[in-house]
């Protein structure tokens, strides 16, 4: 098979799923009002802090009287603050279908070592059955699968009455996804992944119930300095009004407004979700070309439309050993990352052999469609090279 150079290449080759591709038109001279040099504690710097927690309601839609914070260590500080501080007083069920969420069973069972817990597991490629999650436990997942491509439908499984609280890792479905805010309790997600901002910063985001148990109920180990977000049983609010438990960059925090202004201006929250799921509809429309490759997710109706993971099923290909199909897939990857075409779009390191390439709302669609062209390119390079091998 041999297949000529496209002539067409993506202005943006950035397709990694975190840290992701900046905002179109995206440059440093959008760093110049960056409060540096100053305190994040000075007046104008919270007020670039709360301007940053503001602007996330309202493009994300958040309830006015859920509380946004900004936290350290990405999505991974929230969600651990999350765990640790609110875990313990009833059951809890953790699902997991991919690396990140088994991170959390793990963190859950061998680390907090909690006793009355149940974990609904699935194969890379699928999900869980949502049927069995217990509305009276809390529950702990991630709304969307990043080194999967697989995410949750939508929220009806979750019970409006439910007496325990769901704590959602939502780091990539943020800005792209929709999010049922009266079905989530907490919600987590980081600058880098849909924005595209810089990394070290989560936001955590709590509703009035997930408040409630904070302020009735301290868990009975020790909690590090940077978990604590009570006082004397009661919420620290400086926390959601731009007062940060540590040190942020403020570089990071100029690029993060940055990128939600921008937001604004495309449409905000229903732009976002177009823009990403017009880049996931072009990887649709090859993928039914090509033949030679298809979806992890067998199931159209729980496929990403930010990480989008991929498997070869060329019957020349798919019947070798993980060790060789990875090859063969990492081949694929180096040689349109040597072109300066598409980089770190090589499957999750704990991820059945694959591609993921991120379509979120940064993307532009006319790259993707390049890209499409260069993967079949790329893959018949491959092939070329594994006919010669053999």
């Amino acid at each position: 098979m041999t297949i000529a150079t496209p002539s067409v290449r993506p202005v943006v080759p950035h397709f990694s799923s975190g840290p992701c591709a900046k905002r179109p038109g995206w440059s440093l001279n959008s760093l110049t009002d960056a409060l540096l040099g100053r305190s994040h504690r000075s007046k104008p710097g919270r007020a670039k802090l709360k301007r940053a927690i503001d602007l996330t309601r309202e493009v994300l839609q958040v309830p006015a009287d859920y509380r946004i914070g900004i936290v350290p260590a990405s999505d991974t500080g929230a969600v651990e603050m999350a765990l640790w501080s609110l875990l313990g007083p009833r059951p809890v069920t953790l699902l997991a279908w991919e690396s990140f969420g088994e991170g959390w069973v793990n963190d859950v069972v061998k680390e907090l070592k909690l006793k009355d817990v149940t974990t609904l597991k699935a194969a890379y490629g699928d999900l869980p059955d949502l049927t069995k999650v217990d509305p009276g436990s809390d529950v702990v997942f991630t709304w969307n699968g990043t080194t999967s491509g697989v995410r949750i439908p939508n929220a009806d499984w979750i019970a409006a009455d439910r007496a325990g609280l769901t704590i959602c890792d939502a780091t990539s479905a943020a800005f792209a996804q929709p999010l049922e805010w009266g079905k989530l309790d907490v919600v987590t997600f980081s600058w880098q992944k849909a924005l595209g901002g810089e990394a070290a910063h989560g936001m955590l985001i709590l509703s009035p119930r997930a408040v409630a148990r904070l302020e009735s109920y301290t868990p009975p180990w020790p909690l590090p300095k940077i978990f604590r977000m009570t006082k004397g049983g009661k919420i620290i609010d400086g926390i959601f009004q731009g007062e940060t438990i540590n040190t942020p960059s403020m570089l990071c925090v100029e690029d993060y407004l940055d990128a939600l202004e921008w937001a604004k201006a495309a449409g905000g929250l229903a732009g976002l979700r177009a823009r990403a799921d017009g880049n996931a509809d072009v990887i649709a429309a090859w993928v039914s070309r090509a033949k030679w490759i298809d979806f992890l997710a067998g199931d159209p109706a729980i496929r990403s439309n930010t990480s989008v993971c991929l498997k070869v099923v060329d019957p020349a290909v798919a019947p070798l050993p993980p060790d060789a199909q990875a090859a063969f897939i990492k081949g694929i990857a180096a040689a349109l990352d040597k072109e300066g075409i598409a980089y770190d779009i090589d499957a999750y390191r704990d991820a059945p052999p694959g591609l993921r390439i991120w379509c979120g709302s940064t993307v532009e669609r006319a790259d993707v469609e390049a890209l499409t062209l260069w993967l079949d390119w790329a893959y018949a390079k491959a092939k070329e090279a594994l006919a010669k091998a053999a």
